[in-house]
């Protein structure tokens, strides 16, 4: 009974739709990918990611953090430098892109990489 569906409601804010959202972009699911193998500096994820420029990787990582899956610490050093790592909250997102390297393995039909997503264990 659709009248009983909350989908149905104009106000209502469908989970898929949020989660598509906050990631639907490459370099936001490939800059977890990264995190997920450990922190890293800026100057680590823009090598990690060919094709990213320093301004869409700082607007990734602005929004990742702003969302709260990405912590940003800062070290006051001569010079100074900034180091990113994933959040608790960041950390649930693992069964999800687990199984979208599953999957991807699959339909490629080829040899699996070893994906630092894999290695994660959330026990």
């Amino acid at each position: 009974m659709p009248d009983d569906n909350p989908c149905f409601d104009t106000s209502f804010q469908c989970p898929i739709q949020f989660v598509v959202d906050l990631l639907g972009n490459k370099w936001s699911i490939l800059l977890l990918r990264e995190l997920f193998d450990g922190d890293r500096r800026t100057n680590e994820l823009l090598k990690a990611l060919p094709g990213i420029s320093s301004k869409t990787l700082t607007l990734r990582l602005r929004d990742l953090e702003t969302h709260g899956l990405v912590e940003r610490r800062v070290y006051a050093e001569i010079p100074p430098h900034v180091e990113y790592s994933l959040t608790d909250k960041g950390k649930q997102i693992q069964p999800v892109m687990a199984a979208m390297h599953q999957l991807g393995s699959q339909w490629l039909d080829q040899k699996t990489c070893v994906c630092p997503i894999e290695k994660v264990s959330l026990i």
